[in-house]
């Protein structure tokens, strides 16, 4: 969704199209190409991999943007985690090569985003009264735990570790202590480790009906009027996509196992614990 955005931000500036390259899912053992269960505007590359772009072995394409069906002439890769202004001179056609996990890639096309980020089909009864149900609820919080490959993975694992249950207990701490009423929805790719270890002192709901359907869980914590988020993009779009203009996000200060410099990745109006 990170590169989504910074490529359509660039297209949007040009008006220009945008290609997607997921060639390598195709050998991705963790994940799957999953943006076509939300409304977004692009093409897919499908032909074989362009001989004219230099492609880093072990890393997904990911996308490029072009205008008139040109081949994109350069490619940019990204080269820190952190934002670099050197994004703004590009111009298409271009290959993107990077993550682009920050806000300021995209953050003057929000409207789009949010639009374009919503679930091509309609919510299942189950979610659509849960839908109902946490509009209507002004101390609604969605609170996200990773686990899978972050517990499961050693590579992952390593590299970024899920979040501690004291980190969970401060952040909800905090959300409790400035919103009326907190109702948390727990959302989890591992949902029963959640019912069995993470007790809170609050009115809880775990919302477990849709393992197969991401864009789903991702309405519902949009839908929420505050947000507590793992270290996670999945949470952290979950969060920056809700509307609430008094919202509350609270996140982890420590996004990796091994430091780095995240001040871009966390809005400056979120909490970092």
């Amino acid at each position: 969704m990170f590169q989504y955005a910074a490529g359509r931000a660039l297209a949007a500036k040009f008006d220009a199209g945008l290609v997607l390259d997921i060639l390598d899912y195709a050998h991705d053992t963790l994940r799957h190409y999953e943006l076509n269960r939300l409304c977004v505007q692009c093409q897919i590359y499908t032909e074989n991999a362009p001989k004219y772009l230099p492609r880093r072995p072990g890393r997904l394409q990911k996308l490029f943007v072009r205008l008139s069906g040109r081949r994109p002439r350069a490619v940019y890769w990204e080269t820190g985690f952190s934002y670099n202004a050197a994004f703004e001179t590009l111009r298409p056609p271009v290959y993107l090569d990077g993550y682009w996990q920050s806000e300021r890639y995209f953050c003057d096309i929000a409207d789009i985003l949010r639009r374009e980020f919503s679930p091509a089909a309609l919510p299942s009864a189950a979610n659509a009264a849960l839908l109902e149900r946490i509009r209507a609820d002004a101390g609604a919080v969605s609170l996200h735990v990773r686990r899978g490959d972050y517990v499961s993975n050693p590579v992952t694992a390593a590299y970024h570790g899920a979040c501690s249950l004291e980190y969970y207990r401060r952040a909800v701490d905090h959300v409790a202590g400035r919103v009326t009423a907190p109702h948390f929805y727990l959302f989890s790719d591992d949902p029963d480790w959640v019912r069995e270890n993470l007790r809170l002192a609050h009115p809880c709901t775990v919302v477990d009906g849709n393992a197969d359907d991401g864009a789903a869980d991702m309405a519902l914590m949009r839908a929420c009027a505050h947000h507590v988020v793992a270290n996670s993009s999945f949470s952290w779009w979950g969060a920056w996509l809700g509307e609430n203009p008094e919202k509350i996000v609270v996140a982890p200060r420590h996004w990796f196992r091994e430091p780095k410099d995240t001040r871009d990745l966390i809005p400056s109006q979120w909490i970092a614990l």
